[in-house]
């Protein structure tokens, strides 16, 4: 970040490559929604970009974009809750029934396997677990488990204390142990 400081264009390409589908992958965990999950992703990089002058390391560089990030999935599920969108069903997606695209998918989904499938469900069960979760608990979920961020960081990067993030994931984890304990063989 300090040589996209002194102008190093290329070095701003190296950070959206190292960090873009892990943001991605953060976002789509919060918003259930690929696109919308790509374009905050870009809103991240974009506020980076134009924050750059000003970056002073006080913490690693992931702390601060998570930050950022945390920021952003905040500002939209506050947004998304004043706006009701309603989506459709593929098969109600026009005259014509589903999009090629989409009946390509559902044809090649027919040939995975049942361990797949499984597979599947399952996250789509602790995905649901998931979103049951207040906000600040999801992304402090998400940090720890899929970032791997300690407690100081996360407690950084969601401006707390690392105590009241231990708090935070400890009942974070005995929610999530409570919702899915009938999953668990």
């Amino acid at each position: 970040m300090l040589r996209v400081k002194a102008g190093d264009d290329e070095a701003f390409s190296k950070l959206v490559e190292g960090y873009q589908d892990r943001l991605i992958g953060l976002f789509y965990h919060l918003v259930r929604d690929r696109s919308a999950a790509e374009d905050l992703a870009q809103e991240t990089f974009l506020r980076i970009y134009r924050a750059r002058n000003g970056y002073e390391p006080r913490a690693k560089f992931s702390t601060w974009l998570f930050h950022i990030a945390n920021n952003l999935a905040s500002n939209k599920r506050r947004d998304k809750g004043r706006r009701k969108e309603v989506k459709l069903n593929p098969s109600e997606s026009g005259p014509l029934g589903a999009r090629p695209e989409e009946q390509i998918l559902k044809d090649k989904s027919a040939l995975m396997p049942t361990r797949q499938v499984d597979k599947s469900e399952l996250q789509a069960i602790v995905q649901d677990a998931l979103s049951e979760l207040n906000e600040r608990q999801q992304m402090a979920v998400l940090l720890n488990k899929f970032e791997g961020m300690s407690y100081a960081d996360i407690a950084d990067t969601m401006e707390m204390t690392p105590a009241a993030v231990k708090s935070l994931l400890s009942r974070a984890r005995e929610t999530l142990r409570e919702k899915l304990e009938s999953y668990v063989k």
